[in-house]
């Protein structure tokens, strides 16, 4: 997880000096590890559903009620608990071989994983994808909100 090397324990990724392997391809990788969360958010998504109305039949229509807030709670829930989780990432961005940490290194906490992805879904969807063009011109390749959120997305270091 830090790029501070291997005969420093604590974990401290200074923005200014991340080795340029830490940063290479992420961007397109980040748009192939996006588009593969959003099909594994609406798989889920659609079991919820398939669930609910299930369950609604049967609680006469009591269990409907959340079913206009599923997606953005199971996207909210998908990215704070896999985010802040032991691997630092959702499965997308494990797959594209991403990581996500604090600018200071440490492991990304449940709640800002979870504002990380309430505000890229507001900024994508308010801002459309002008938003995402902030990586364009930050050092570190860092969205809005990215920085709106502390956190970095590297490649991982194994």
């Amino acid at each position: 997880m830090s790029y501070s090397g291997p005969n420093n324990p604590s974990p401290v990724i200074l923005e200014n000096d991340l080795p340029a392997a830490a940063l290479e391809g992420v961007r397109t990788r980040r748009v192939i590890a996006v588009c593969l969360d959003l099909i594994l958010v609406t798989i889920l998504v659609t079991i919820a559903f398939m669930v609910l109305g299930i369950l609604g039949v049967v609680t006469f229509g009591l269990a409907w009620l959340p079913i206009p807030f599923l997606f953005p709670l199971v996207a909210f829930f998908y990215n704070g608990l896999t985010v802040s989780g032991w691997r630092h990432g959702t499965p997308g961005m494990r797959f594209m071989d991403l990581e996500a940490s604090l600018t200071d290194g440490h492991a990304v906490p449940f709640i800002n994983a979870a504002a990380h992805a309430v505000l890229f879904y507001l900024s994508f969807t308010i801002l459309t994808p002008f938003s995402l063009l902030v990586c364009l011109f930050t050092r570190n390749k860092r969205c809005l909100h990215d920085i709106l959120s502390d956190v970095i997305i590297t490649r991982r270091r194994d």
